[in-house]
């Protein structure tokens, strides 16, 4: 595992994450990461740079609406700096964040066909709910991740 130190996001690492999250995810999914999200929530947010540039993010908000809450809108890591743990030490960061704000439970959605989130999710400790038919719209499928803090 490569220990890297996440930093807070900032507004202007919109541009870097929005050129490179359809060619990691291989299909355009930039349509989910408006930049209203870095905008808003960078504060909540994290990056993991490399010598090259970004290698992993996470977008995160702790949810005004309920303070017992706090949500992984989208995570994304490099594909050759996968299976490093950069996504365990984004996700361990955000935990702590939210704990420090208060909050004592993490949620996240996915796609059902995202069988590696949907492993991932497990393997940090997140109870798995669905494909809740439905759950954004019409056609709009999704699994749910919950965790304890």
């Amino acid at each position: 595992m490569t220990e890297q130190h996440p930093r807070a996001a900032r507004a202007s690492d919109y541009p870097a994450i929005a050129a490179a999250v359809d060619d990691w995810w291989g299909r355009p999914v930039l349509g989910s990461l408006p930049r209203l999200f870095l905008d808003h929530f960078h504060r909540t947010s994290l990056i993991i740079d490399g010598p090259g540039g970004l290698l992993a993010f996470l977008v995160g908000i702790l949810s005004p609406a309920d303070p017992r809450q706090a949500y992984i809108h989208f995570a994304g890591v490099a594909p050759q700096a996968r299976r490093q743990g950069l996504a365990q030490q984004l996700y361990t960061g955000f935990f702590a964040l939210a704990r420090a704000d208060g909050r004592t439970m993490v949620s996240a959605v996915t796609a059902p066909v995202n069988s590696g989130s949907i492993a991932f999710h497990r393997a940090m400790g997140f109870s798995v709910t669905g494909p809740i038919a439905g759950y954004d719209g019409p056609g709009r499928d999704l699994v749910r991740f919950e965790r304890a803090l």
